[in-house]
């Protein structure tokens, strides 16, 4: 039965624990999330290994296994809830984009849960689905952290491809004050990639705003660009 295979899954992850690598894994990540203490290499091993059990599963099986994973609140689970539901990419619509923003909206407690699922699973729906950038608007004034860090983080893959520049700009402006360091990093994170296809539209933006934009947002964006424009986006 498909239910058995998340208690395999555990298992497995329990035999690949490595003795102080929970504490360390805390202190990362500032403390209040589960950790096993499983490297993600291995953890993305293990996911790859029984993915072919759920491989030939009805889509909604398989998101079902996969809030299983999220609902334990392990940071282990999680990523393998993340690997499984990518390798079904191909099988994507645009409703499943609302079965991730449930498993965002209810789960993720840390950013590379966040990171994790955005960059890829969710990013690769809304590629595909462009009017899905109105909704990472709304994310983007949410009073859950992770769906405002989220608003940006989703967009990273696309705008390495040089899409979607107005949402872009767009939902960096809403975030743009945000006194969350997590939410200042994505959103800076993002521009930072924007930039590399984009850089004198994203220049001009940092630059029109370096006197509200926090610092670390700045700092992010603008970390690859010529050292004439970085300072000219950090002179106060």
């Amino acid at each position: 039965m498909p239910e058995l295979l998340i208690e395999v899954v555990r298992a497995d992850l329990h035999k690949h624990i490595e003795p102080g690598r929970s504490a360390s894994g805390q202190k990362y990540f500032k403390g209040g999330i589960l950790i096993y203490g499983v490297k993600t290499p291995v953890v993305n091993q293990i996911s790859k290994s029984f993915f072919p059990e759920i491989e030939a599963l009805e889509k909604a099986e398989v998101w079902r296994l996969c809030e299983a994973l999220w609902a334990s609140g392990y940071l282990e689970e999680s990523l393998v809830a993340c690997n499984w539901s990518y390798r079904l990419r191909k099988k994507f619509s645009r409703e499943d984009f609302y079965v991730f923003e449930t498993w965002l909206s209810r789960y993720v407690n840390n950013w590379a849960s966040c990171d994790t699922l955005c960059n890829h699973t969710i990013g690769t729906v809304v590629e595909k689905n462009p009017e899905l950038i109105e909704v990472l608007m709304r994310w983007a004034g949410a009073e859950n952290r992770w769906l405002r860090r989220a608003s940006a983080v989703t967009l990273i893959v696309p705008a390495r491809k040089g899409l979607f520049l107005s949402g872009i700009l767009q939902i960096a402006e809403i975030l743009l004050t945000d006194q969350d360091d997590m939410v200042q990093k994505g959103y800076g994170w993002l521009l930072k990639v924007a930039a590399e296809v984009y850089q004198e539209e994203v220049f001009d933006f940092v630059v029109n705003r370096r006197h509200k934009m926090p610092r670390t947002a700045l700092r992010y964006a603008i970390e690859k660009m010529p050292a004439g424009l970085k300072a000219a986006a950090m002179r106060k």
